[in-house]
Formats: structure tokens, C-alpha cells, sequence
């Protein structure tokens, strides 16, 4: 067997890229205000290297934060609603409660020694200001370096302006060899035509480049990639006879802005006019997408679709997207000041509208595909697929509700995806989405059917009883009145779902029971409805009719098996080890709970890791070891806390955990208890899931640099 890894704080800070030039004054400057203060906000315009900047800082004094550093990118976002729940993600915070996010995010930082970096909070300023703030007033350890085009303004922030690299001239090297625009110049150069350098013979021209573009990164960026076609006295040359078209009145109080949209304008005029129209119909999408994606949103009038893959590489060859390959395969995205600029074309010729309906239906298309395949053998792929493609769901999302004519199709495209908010941690943001596209859409329909029943599931999921009950009587209701058999099937197995939850378990078997009747019958294969043999089976459990229930349990295992689904066939694994213990078989038992989280893993599946958690929690006190079920509590137990309601509120699992709490303080003492339950607290999802298999030594100390919680 491996040895255990040891406890170890990283954050998720991206890796950086490219090279980092210059800046040396500038980044000594930011590191002694984060010192000085614990909010720091780096201004400037767009392209000036601010985001780049605050990375480079970043990794610098990673070492001095024992819980890591922690990067939030809200250039994507459209919705300034979403920037708690941005952040809450971008920490790895499976916030899937009802509660405030702001409360959640304060609660789960306020032990902590983290630095959070926000990107780009310019255009959701005031909604990153007040997340700021509060952050900082009640997360004490916490520091905050954020980029904006402007000042947050908030108490105690401290503005550290970024600047254009300093020119030819305007530094002490001396050499302008040793000038960092010079070295920026000659650093990209060298990348885009191999064996080019900066010397005697083009020094002249590249200095005097360089200060034609004002030091800004973005544009000297673009102006090098030309070195594939031109000198740099041929770039030269045209670049000043394109500013000689801005002189006089065009110039305004800020030239630097005026630089950098010219140096934009003029790699747009380089391009060829399909790729221009490729480049704005591009800016519709939110962060990255895929060729597919690409050519089915873009391609229509003066653009066929055979040619979007050759000008998707011009675009690429242009450094005006970007390419990376992940596991899924090649994903491109826009420089975000690009995509602005794009936009603004996409505004003047009057598309936007077109190609924002073309790309909801692509998404609402993708978001049915995944919904079809979702309890097949390609789950695993759609769980990553549809998180990767969370930015441009939330942008088609947004499409629909801020036009009422299209309240009808985003509750298609929202109870489409049912799998998302429920198995793949969004329960939070599927329920805000849920409930406000219900009520631009009032009158019963199909659709609105089948979004309720999602909604009375997702409610479920985070113990809101109350909530999932009326949303499936609402279901049921406007069922009956559309014609819906379906629906009200899928209603009553909701229905049964919040009974069992409440306890009231003769309820709850009666309703569950017609539910898998219907799923028995072969006409309905609804994924939606298999959930509840699981929880039939645990209503069994709970009635101490364990027989039934394992048939009930090996029953749904051989059928997952069949279909290749693996998220469901953790829960019944799950529920298998409850029998198994209950009945002496605790070996069995331990490894049935273990299988189940290392299914969940795929998922990043809180609500089932929790309850395997629970589960495991019991097994290492029937195993003489109420240390590590303490721990094991404390890991639980902060994550049911950020899930939502501790136990979903159920009295079986309620009662359990308070079992298992008595009994580690009893052979502990409350002292011992008390320091083994904080170790497990201070874990985040993934260490804490670690440590149940076994994977984590926790040395028995807490980790370095963090305080108790009391």
C-alpha cells in the first residue's frame, strides 16, 4: 500500500505561461503594500499587463500563505449576481446550501491563511467591491489583491497603478538592449520566428516601435507576431502611418487608450475580412469553446462553415486566440480586451442578437445531448464536459432570461440540465436559475413541468424539504392540467423524496414505490426517476427491513452496471455498506464505503462523499479507532456545513451522527475529541475525502499556520 500523502495547501493559481519581463521595481513595490495592507488593488488599462502582473506576485509569495493562494477569474462573467459563487468555485467550495454565498465563503475563510487573487472586477465592480469588503471583515488571515480598470474602493484598500513598460530611455540600463519593452519585444519575437534577436542592426527600429506603442504589453504582443510576414521597419512603417490617421483631435486625454485601440485596429485591418467577421462573432463566447462550438455559432451569411476551421488557425497564427489542449481535447478563447473589441464590431453589424440565439441553441443542443447520455458509459465525460462548458451555459442562460419571448426555452435548456445542478455541484445556481426563469414563466406548460420537478429535486439536495415538497406539488398541479403523465410521475417520486427526508418513511416507501413501478414498467427511463431505489432502499433500511432492501440495492448495482452509470451506482454502494455494517459485516462494509467515494471522486460529489463520510465515521469506532472517526467527523461535518442543511436535516442520519459524536467523547474525552473533530474540520472536500480512504496522514497536528476552530 502507498504511503499516505501528507497534508499540503497549494490553492489553484495558473501556471504561468510566458515569460515575465521586467516589472522589477513595480513587483517589490506590490509586495510591500500586501504587507502593508490586506487589500490591494491593481489599476491601469486594458493590456497594460495588470492580470499578468498580479500573477507573477502571486507566485512569488505563495510561501507566505499556509492555505494557499487562490485565483478567481471574473472576466467571464456577465451576471454580477455570480461573483460570490465564482469565487466560491474557484476555491473549491461545494456551496450547494441555500444560505447567503457571501456567508458561506466568510465561514469557510475565516481560519484560514489564504490570498485570494480577482481578476478583472472592473465590469462587476460594485458586486466585487462588496464581496471584498465583507471578506475582509470577517476572514481576519485573509489578504485580497484584485485587477480592475478602477479602484474597488473599498476601506483600507491600497492602489498600486500598473504602468506601460518603461521605454527606451526612460529606465537606467543604459543599453537600450537591456530596456524592458526592448526585452518584451524580443522575447515574443523570438517565439514567433525562431533565431530572431534583437541587434545592432534593428535596434533603432525596434526602440522606436516600442515607443510608437507606448510600452504596452498587449500591443507590442501583437505587433511582434507581424514578424512572420514583415521586418521590423516594415512594421515600423505601417504602424506609423496608421497613427498618422489618429493625430490631432482623434487624440484624447488618455493617448494611452488610444494607442492601444489603434495598435487592436490595426491587427483587425491586417486580417482578412472573414477572419473579422470570424473575430466578432467569436466575442460571443465566454471563455473558451471548441471548434464545434465555433463552426455551428458562427458559420452562416459570408462565412460557410468549411472555411471556420481554417480561419479559426489565421485568427490562432494572429495571436488573436489562443489554443490549449486538455484532456477533453483543443479548446480556443479570446484575449479578453479582444473580445470586447470584437464585440463592439459584432454590435456595428447588427449580429449580435443572431449569434447570441445561435449559441444558446447550441448549448441548449449540448445540455439535451448530455442529458440523454447522462446515465450511460460516458458519464465521467459529461460531468467534465458540461463543468468546461460552464461559462458559456451561464451566457446562454443569461440570453434567456433578460428577453421574456425566451422564458419558454430557458427552462428547456435549465431542467435539461438536471444532471448539472444536482451531480455535478451546482445545486446552488441551478436552484437561483430555476426559480427566477419560473417566475418569468408562470403559465403551466410541459417545460414548466419538468423544470419544477428539477427544482423540487435540487431543493431536496439541500435539505430545503419544505421547499422540494411545494415545488413538487406544483408540479403535480400544472401536470394535471398540461396532460403530463410523465410529470406526474417524476412529481410523486419527488414528493416521496422530501417525505423520506422529513422521516415520515411509510410515506415516503408508498410514494417512492409508484415511482420505480413506472421506471419497472419500460415506459419511462427517465434518469430522473432512478434515484429513488436508492432511496427506497435507505427508507427500508431505516424500517430495519434489510432483506428487501439489499435486493432493492443489488438489484439498482446490476442495472448501473449494465448502463455503464457509475453516480448512482455510488449512492447504492453507499447505502450497501449501512446493511453491511448493520448486519456485523464490517470489513465488507468499510470497502463498499470506500468504493463509493472513490466513484465520487469522478463527481465531485459533496451530498454522497458526506454520507459515505458518516458512514466510514461509524466504521472506525466499531474498529476501536474513535481518533480517526473524529476526524473523519470534523471533515464531514465542515462539508455538510458548506453543502447545506448538516444531515439534510433527516432524523436517521441526524441521529447517527449524534450517536458517533457521544461515543468518540465518551472513549476520548471531550478534550481529545474536540482537538481530533478540528483536525477534520480544517480539511477542505478533497483531504478530507483523502483521509477517510486512507490516503492522508495528518500527523496528528493541525496544518501549519492555522488556528482551531472554536
Amino acid at each position: 500500500m502507498a504511503t499516505p500523502a501528507k497534508w499540503r495547501r497549494e490553492g489553484n493559481l495558473p501556471a504561468e505561461l510566458t515569460s515575465f519581463v521586467g516589472r522589477t521595481r513595480l513587483l517589490a513595490a506590490i509586495g510591500q503594500r500586501l504587507k502593508e495592507a490586506r487589500h490591494v488593488t491593481l489599476t491601469g488599462i486594458g493590456g497594460v499587463g495588470k492580470s499578468r502582473t498580479a500573477l507573477r506576485i502571486a507566485h512569488q509569495i505563495a510561501g507566505q500563505f499556509p492555505d494557499g493562494v487562490w485565483y478567481a477569474d471574473l472576466s467571464r462573467l456577465q451576471d454580477p449576481t455570480m461573483v460570490a459563487h465564482t469565487v466560491n468555485g474557484a476555491l473549491g467550495i461545494a456551496d450547494q446550501s441555500a444560505r447567503s454565498e457571501i456567508e458561506t465563503l466568510t465561514d469557510w475563510l475565516a481560519p484560514r491563511r489564504i490570498l485570494l487573487v480577482l481578476d478583472s472586477c472592473e465590469h462587476v465592480l460594485a458586486a466585487a467591491a462588496e464581496l471584498a469588503e465583507r471578506l475582509l471583515s470577517n476572514a481576519p488571515q485573509v489578504r485580497v489583491l484584485a485587477t480592475s480598470r478602477q479602484s474597488l474602493s473599498v476601506p483600507g484598500e491600497r492602489t498600486v497603478p500598473v504602468p506601460p513598460l518603461l521605454l527606451p530611455g526612460e529606465d537606467d540600463a543604459g543599453s537600450p538592449f537591456l530596456n524592458e519593452s526592448v526585452q518584451l519585444f524580443a522575447e515574443r519575437a523570438s517565439a514567433v520566428v525562431p533565431g530572431f534577436v534583437v541587434d545592432e542592426d534593428n535596434i533603432t527600429a525596434v526602440s522606436e516601435l516600442c515607443r510608437r506603442l507606448d510600452g504596452i504589453p498587449l500591443a507590442i504582443e501583437l505587433a511582434s507576431v507581424r514578424l512572420r510576414a514583415l521586418s521590423v521597419e516594415q512594421i515600423l512603417a505601417l504602424l506609423t502611418d496608421r497613427f498618422s490617421l489618429l493625430a490631432g483631435a482623434s487624440r484624447t486625454a488618455l493617448p494611452r487608450h488610444q494607442t492601444l485601440r489603434a495598435a487592436i485596429g490595426w491587427s483587425h485591418e491586417l486580417c482578412e475580412p472573414a477572419e473579422r467577421l470570424l473575430w466578432a462573432r467569436l466575442s460571443i463566447f465566454s471563455g473558451d469553446f471548441e471548434l464545434e462550438a465555433a463552426r455551428y455559432v458562427c458559420a452562416g451569411e459570408n462565412l460557410p462553415a468549411e472555411s471556420v476551421m481554417d480561419l479559426v488557425a489565421g485568427l490562432v497564427e494572429k495571436s488573436i486566440l489562443l489554443r490549449g489542449d486538455d484532456r477533453s481535447g483543443v479548446r480556443y478563447r479570446l484575449i479578453d480586451t479582444l473580445r470586447h473589441y470584437g464585440k463592439e464590431w459584432l454590435d456595428k453589424l447588427g449580429e449580435t442578437d443572431w449569434v447570441r440565439r445561435r449559441h444558446r441553441d447550441y448549448y441548449l443542443q449540448l445540455a439535451e445531448r448530455g442529458e440523454h447520455s447522462w446515465s450511460g458509459p460516458r458519464q465521467v465525460y459529461w460531468f467534465g464536459r458540461m463543468r468546461q462548458e460552464h461559462d458559456n451555459i451561464r451566457a446562454a442562460l443569461d440570453y434567456c432570461l433578460h428577453d421574456p419571448a425566451e422564458a419558454r426555452t430557458g427552462l428547456e435548456l435549465l431542467s435539461s440540465l438536471w444532471y448539472m445542478w444536482v451531480a455535478c455541484g451546482f445545486a446552488r445556481e441551478g436552484r437561483l436559475y430555476l426559480e427566477r426563469t419560473l417566475h418569468a414563466s408562470p403559465q403551466p406548460s410541459k417545460e414548466r413541468c419538468k423544470a419544477l420537478w428539477v427544482l423540487s429535486y435540487v431543493r431536496s439536495a439541500q435539505g430545503d424539504t419544505a421547499g422540494a415538497l411545494d415545488a413538487a406539488e406544483q408540479c403535480a398541479t400544472d401536470a394535471v392540467r398540461v396532460g403530463d403523465s410523465i410529470a406526474v410521475i417524476l412529481a410523486t417520486k419527488m414528493q416521496g423524496t422530501a417525505a423520506f427526508l422529513q422521516g415520515d418513511l411509510q410515506k415516503a416507501v408508498a410514494l417512492l414505490g409508484v415511482a420505480i413501478e413506472f421506471h419497472r414498467s419500460g415506459r419511462e427511463l427517465n434518469p430522473g426517476l432512478l434515484p429513488a431505489i436508492v432511496e427506497l432502499a435507505v427508507a427500508l433500511t431505516q424500517q430495519n427491513e434489510l432483506t428487501e432492501a439489499e435486493s432493492l440495492l443489488r438489484d439498482c448495482r446490476q442495472l448501473c452496471t449494465e448502463r455503464g452509470e457509475l453516480w448512482l451506482r455510488s449512492y447504492a454502494v453507499w447505502a450497501t455498506s449501512v446493511i453491511e455494517r448493520m448486519t456485523g459485516r464490517t470489513d465488507a462494509a468499510v470497502l463498499s464505503a470506500q468504493e463509493s467515494l472513490r466513484i465520487k471522486r469522478h463527481f465531485h460529489d459533496v451530498l454522497g462523499a458526506v454520507l459515505a463520510m458518516e458512514t466510514l465515521s461509524n466504521l472506525a469506532l466499531d474498529l476501536g479507532d474513535p481518533g480517526r472517526a473524529a476526524r473523519i467527523l470534523g471533515g464531514a461535518q465542515a462539508n455538510w456545513q458548506l453543502f447545506g442543511l448538516p444531515q439534510l436535516g433527516s432524523p436517521f442520519f441526524g441521529t447517527e451522527h449524534e450517536n458517533c459524536v457521544k461515543e468518540c467523547k465518551r472513549l476520548l474525552g471531550e478534550e481529545a475529541y474536540l482537538s481530533a473533530y478540528q483536525q477534520g474540520s480544517m480539511m477542505d472536500f478533497e483531504e478530507a475525502v483523502s483521509y477517510a480512504m486512507g490516503e492522508l496522514d495528518t500527523g496528528g497536528d493541525p496544518p501549519e499556520g492555522t488556528e482551531p476552530v472554536s
